[in-house]
């Protein structure tokens, strides 16, 4: 034997583990629920299976081979038959419990896979530890359907972290709400008012459209849909649409947008279209009892009052006009500051009442019957 090895042989003999201590070791052999490590110790260490891994079915060959290195912790120095008990499970959840705790501290930004979608929100595993994210934390928006992460490997932050109780919380909305004000504030330093930028239509509702102009939601207000009158937004545009728009206003974070575009203004060249004498033809739009209101293009209506739509007498529009009905009249008056336009269809004899057929009175025709068929009296 040489002086080596008998020293070595000395350093096992003397050398002193403890209960709950970490020793480092070589895989000497590998069976399916057993692994042995030489340790430096005067006995071998053993890692069953139970405290290798949580899955009882695992074949322990086919994960750990001869000659590896592996640390694992002291259970038991002495089982009884002289080896000392091991765990590799425990450190390695000591481990992960440990760096999870650092990442708790440090706002560190974790990533695992969604391995169970619960009522309540996500179940993430690290490392066979694992983390809770709420429905709430989910996203920055609420999810109705929260499948659809399954299997996903998504990234978020701790915001709960307490082993004892078995509860580690994750939170995915604090880094979209964050990754979104990076992209608002980027987006708001390189636009502005009088730009013309394409986005996708991201909501609708009764008054506008929430427009993605990726970093930010602009709004275009019904109101800016169109030269014309828009009475729904769902009418006009779809989820998802790309438009071209450009930034009226910018207040803050708020984005104001509009698609009229003032080149494309109706009103740039009405004082030659709309001017007095000309005919032109229109669809009603609207009806008061005083006049019809005529579209003669998006953006530009003119008026028929009551008394310029026939010759004979009309009581109110809604008697001889139907909305969408398309007329010609002619223009008699055009107010370019005030934007006003009034129309006559008396003027060019364009209405031509329609000739109403006057009911049969039956019980007069009944009577008159009746006296023709009397025989007159001798």
């Amino acid at each position: 034997m040489s002086e080596m090895n008998f020293e070595q042989m000395l350093d096992e003999f003397s050398k002193t583990i403890r209960n709950g201590e970490v020793v480092e070791g070589t895989v000497i052999d590998v069976k399916p629920d057993e692994i042995v490590l030489n340790i430096g110790y005067k006995a071998d260490g053993i890692i069953t299976r139970n405290e290798y891994t949580n899955d009882s079915s695992v074949d322990l060959t086919t994960v750990v081979s001869v000659g590896e290195k592996m640390e694992a912790k002291v259970l038991k120095v002495n089982d009884g038959d002289g080896q000392v008990v091991l765990t590799y499970k425990r450190l390695a959840a000591e481990k992960v419990s440990k760096r999870l705790e650092e990442a708790y501290e440090n706002g560190e930004v974790l990533s695992g896979p969604v391995t169970q979608v619960l009522n309540g929100g996500l179940s993430v595993v690290i490392d066979d530890t694992r983390i809770f994210i709420p429905a709430s934390l989910v996203s920055d928006i609420y999810e109705r359907v929260l499948s659809k992460y399954m299997g996903q490997e998504i990234e978020f932050v701790l915001t709960e972290f307490n082993p004892r109780r078995r509860r580690i919380i994750g939170n995915r909305k604090q880094l979209l709400v964050a990754e979104k004000a990076r992209r608002q504030a980027e987006l708001l330093e390189r636009i502005n008012v009088g730009d013309v930028i394409e986005g996708t239509v991201k909501n609708l509702t009764d008054f506008g459209a929430f427009i993605d102009l990726g970093g930010a939601d602009g709004l275009l207000h019904i109101s800016e849909m169109s030269w014309g009158r828009v009475e729904n937004p769902k009418k006009i545009y779809k989820v998802g649409q790309t438009v071209r728009v450009f930034i009226k206003d910018i207040r803050d974070t708020k984005i104001a947008l509009s698609v009229k575009f003032p080149e494309e203004n109706p009103w740039n060249n009405a004082s030659e279209k709309y001017a007095a004498g000309n005919i032109v033809t229109g669809r009603v739009a609207r009806m008061t009892d005083f006049g019809a209101f005529v579209e003669l293009a998006p953006g530009v209506d003119a008026l028929l009052h009551v008394s310029q739509i026939s010759r004979e007498h009309v009581d109110k529009p809604s008697d001889v006009l139907n909305i969408g009905q398309e007329i010609e009249a002619k223009i008699v008056d055009f107010n370019e500051d005030d934007r006003k336009i009034s129309l006559s269809m008396k003027a060019i004899g364009s209405y031509v009442p329609p000739v109403k057929e006057e009911p049969e009175d039956e019980d007069y025709a009944v009577e008159e019957s009746a006296v023709e068929e009397t025989p007159a009296e001798e």
